[in-house]
């Protein structure tokens, strides 16, 4: 009995430095497998689980909310704390991410609920709901949260001030220098902050309308109908998204102006109707991109249906040919085509004929790059982008990183949603991205290939913004743009 107590002891002894050198099994077992936690479903929180895991895969969020909750760190009421949906949207998404220490390898979200309940959104744990839904819940509830608070820097202490035991000689103006400027309402956007650009030409005069612009915070795509034999991509959806549409019976001002002047003795003349083209463009592509795949679809009978085709998108998007891009004057055209035509003509070098660069090309015949194409270098590239294989495309201004995958499985009465996101990167390296993708559903947790990701049918999709050396230099100057 003795020898066994002995055993024991020195068993004991070992388990208890195993604790203190590496701490508890369960979180050293995460950390070395690259794993995340998970989140318990409430019942039905599937739906917030899957988004909570697609926001923690995005950096440049979680960096605008440190950035936005430090104010609060100077509030010495910390008891209030709890009440802003930014701090505890922050702590959540710290813990998926690996930012902050936790022994639990699943996580309660329910603080989340709690907190929006306060912001008026009344959503039930035990209710199917929909993740691009709580997407702009929580978007539209940060930005309430921004407009509530000063834009002008106190002068005095106020708090200090509101002290019963100060007395009148120890109250003194405490000066910090030069006061901070005020920050501006567009750069305290969150990074999904993107606006839409609006442009109407007239058919008959092409007399442009002044370009209105519309703020959104993801891009909802209609799947447009599938041709048969061909796969359906992500640049589809998104050509059909800006793609132009007539507009009859509108009224024209430069039209009016024109019949009016042939008119004689000033006579009153009726507006003139005519069609107009609009088209849509993205006037500012935000940091993070996040793209929702409108599956939804009716019957002939009213009822609705599900739409499960796959939509082939790739680890890396290319924007820039749906940028608006502010029209150059007619006449600067002009000018810039007669000294193109006065120093060599088109086609010619020195007397021998060339090919024409992309520059040169009309815009009809510049080969389109295709945001969802099949191709063995984008599945077999791993953090790097593939530029070579694509010489139009060698340097695009608006690239995208895929970082996490929405996918809803089931119909449109029931089902489950999941997320593919990136693991986190390492500490030693923490501004790199992670080439190692996971599966999470709930509270399930393991490892992806990127082919797996790939071949998921996506409902929404995060992307960031890859910025080249070059774009990080002029970065304050595109957020103005």
């Amino acid at each position: 009995m003795k020898n066994w107590g002995v055993l024991g002891g020195l068993a004991a002894a070992v388990a208890a430095g195993m604790y203190v050198l590496w701490g508890p099994i369960t979180e050293r077992k995460r950390r070395r497998r690259g794993l995340v936690p998970g989140l318990l479903n409430l019942g039905n929180t599937c739906f917030m689980n899957s988004l909570l895991q697609g926001l923690s895969s995005c950096p440049s969020f979680i960096k605008w909310l440190e950035e936005f909750t430090a104010q609060y760190k100077t509030d010495q009421n910390q008891a209030t704390e709890h009440q802003y949906l930014s701090v505890t949207l922050l702590r959540l998404l710290r813990a998926l991410s690996c930012q902050e220490v936790t022994e639990d390898d699943v996580l309660d979200a329910s603080c989340l609920l709690e907190v929006l309940r306060m912001y008026r959104w009344q959503i039930s744990s035990f209710e199917e709901q929909d993740a691009h839904e709580l997407f702009h819940v929580l978007t539209s509830s940060l930005e309430d949260e921004r407009d509530r608070q000063p834009r002008v820097t106190h002068l005095f202490d106020v708090h200090s001030l509101e002290q019963p035991e100060i007395t009148q000689k120890q109250i003194s103006c405490r000066t910090r220098g030069s006061l901070p400027p005020v920050s501006s309402h567009w750069k305290s956007q969150h990074p999904f902050h993107g606006r839409l650009t609006s442009n109407m030409v007239c058919k008959h005069c092409e007399h442009q309308s002044p370009v209105r612009y519309d703020t959104f915070d993801s891009l909802s795509l209609s799947i447009p109908a599938a041709v048969w034999g061909r796969p359906m991509t992500l640049d589809h959806c998104l050509h059909h998204f800006i793609s132009s549409e007539s507009v009859k019976d509108v009224v024209c001002d430069n039209c009016t102006k024109i019949q009016a002047e042939g008119t004689l003795n000033g006579q009153s003349i009726e507006n003139q109707r005519t069609t107009f083209v609009k088209q849509l463009k993205l006037g500012k592509l935000p940091q993070c991109l996040c793209i929702h795949l409108q599956r939804l679809s009716w019957s002939n009978q009213g009822t609705p249906l599900k739409r499960h085709e796959h939509v082939q998108f790739n680890e890396f998007l290319i924007m820039d040919i749906y940028k608006y891009r502010i029209p150059v004057h007619k006449s600067r055209q002009n000018e810039l085509n007669q000294k193109s035509s006065e120093e060599t003509a088109p086609g010619t070098k020195d007397g021998i004929a060339v090919k024409p660069s992309d520059a040169e090309q009309p815009p009809s015949t510049k080969p389109l790059f295709m945001n969802g194409a099949s191709s063995s270098s984008f599945l077999m590239s791993l953090g790097t982008f593939p530029l070579a294989a694509f010489p139009e495309c060698s340097s695009p201004v608006y690239l995208y990183r895929l970082m996490a995958v929405v996918v809803h499985h089931g119909d449109m009465h029931s089902g489950h949603f999941v997320t593919y996101r990136r693991s986190p990167p390492s500490s030693k390296n923490p501004l790199s991205v992670s080439s190692q993708w996971l599966w999470i559903s709930d509270d399930t947790v393991r490892k992806a290939s990127l082919q797996e990701v790939l071949s998921s049918s996506a409902y929404l999709l995060f992307y960031e913004r890859v910025h080249s050396r070059v774009q990080h230099q002029s970065v304050e100057l595109r957020a103005e743009e």
